[in-house]
């Protein structure tokens, strides 16, 4: 099995200088630009009475660390589904597993309008899972349904068809308003009490695709070499899915839909690390963590002084590269 250590080590021993210049980004440039000299004023000696101080701690600097774990859990999430499938069209968004998370958020706020966060949570776990359920299971009944193409089809239709009876259920209870910061994702309105509440469910998640990686790394060579390997491959399959389930709905709870993230890092992952699942997994984490950090950045200066939904700019990024893997890779049946 094909890795490369050597890139691997680099891009987890930089991640920390990575992370750090990101988040300096993150809190430097907006519609008010602030200095560093600012930010470490902000920092070490914060005052109360200071506006920029009031926008550095309880929105940009919050906003970035919401970026970088979102980005590392939906990437983590993408790595996965395309490891345990073989299909590399498979991502948290092109499957219809935020639109499940999405949907099932909005039918929390329609019929338990008094909801905690805690219960908003559970409910996006409820819909990741049901989802992927609908994904898998209808691409085992119909002919041809594991092939790459046909899975990120039924994804799509899915996540379209849950998107739309979520919208018509929002508009008939006359709660669309409320709904719309999870269908055009807006770092800047993410909720740090939700944060807190996510991060017990984020390290289980993660542990547990840390956990599974060298066993997701035989799984993506091909179900039979993984069962003749000794591989207990349904229960490998079961566990590798509870984590999307547990990052992906975590990230939509926190920040609405946030498309091609999943889909992008992974292989951008893969080309550097190698095939090795072990060293795949950590890199996207990294890697998505910062590419969203950036997304959001770039998203304050394309319609300035407005910001655009980061959902525009992931989506910018995506379609090319999701149009790039149909055209070169559209007649494999599996990755």
């Amino acid at each position: 099995m094909r890795s490369n250590k050597l890139a691997s080590a680099l891009i987890l021993g930089s991640s920390p200088v990575l992370i750090v210049l990101a988040i300096l980004l993150s809190v430097l440039y907006g519609a008010k630009e602030i200095d560093v000299d600012t930010i470490r004023d902000a920092l070490f000696h914060f005052d109360p009475g200071n506006v920029n101080h009031q926008i550095i701690m309880h929105s940009r600097f919050p906003r970035a660390i919401g970026a970088l774990l979102i980005g590392a859990f939906l990437a983590i999430s993408g790595a996965i589904m395309q490891g345990i499938t073989r299909n590399y069209l498979a991502s948290p968004s092109i499957m219809g597993v935020t639109d499940g998370s999405a949907f099932a958020i909005t039918i929390c706020m329609v019929f338990m309008p008094n909801s905690s966060s805690m219960e908003m949570i559970l409910f996006s776990f409820i819909g990741s899972a049901l989802s992927i359920f609908l994904v898998y299971t209808l691409s085992t009944l119909l002919p041809g349904g594991l092939s790459p193409v046909r899975m990120a089809i039924l994804g799509t239709i899915i996540g379209t068809f849950l998107s739309s009876v979520a919208t018509a259920v929002a508009t008939y209870f006359q709660v669309s308003q409320s709904i719309s910061f999870w269908y055009n994702a807006r770092l800047h309105q993410l909720d740090p009490t939700l944060v807190k509440l996510a991060v017990p469910f984020a390290v289980v998640g993660i542990l547990a695709a840390i956990w599974l990686s060298k066993s997701i790394s035989v799984l993506s060579l091909g179900e039979e070499i993984a069962v003749n390997l000794g591989q207990k491959t349904t229960a490998i399959k079961f566990m590798a899915t509870g984590s999307v389930v547990i990052l992906t709905g975590i990230s939509v709870a926190l920040a609405g839909k946030i498309g091609f993230v999943g889909l992008i890092v992974p292989h951008i992952a893969r080309f550097l690390a190698g095939a090795d699942y072990r060293w795949i997994i950590p890199c996207s984490g990294v890697l998505g963590g910062i590419f969203l950090a950036l997304c959001d950045v770039l998203s304050r200066f394309v319609n300035y002084p407005y910001e655009m939904p980061i959902g525009v700019v992931t989506s910018l990024l995506g379609v090319p590269f999701f149009l790039y893997l149909i055209r070169t890779r559209g007649g494999e049946k599996r990755a």
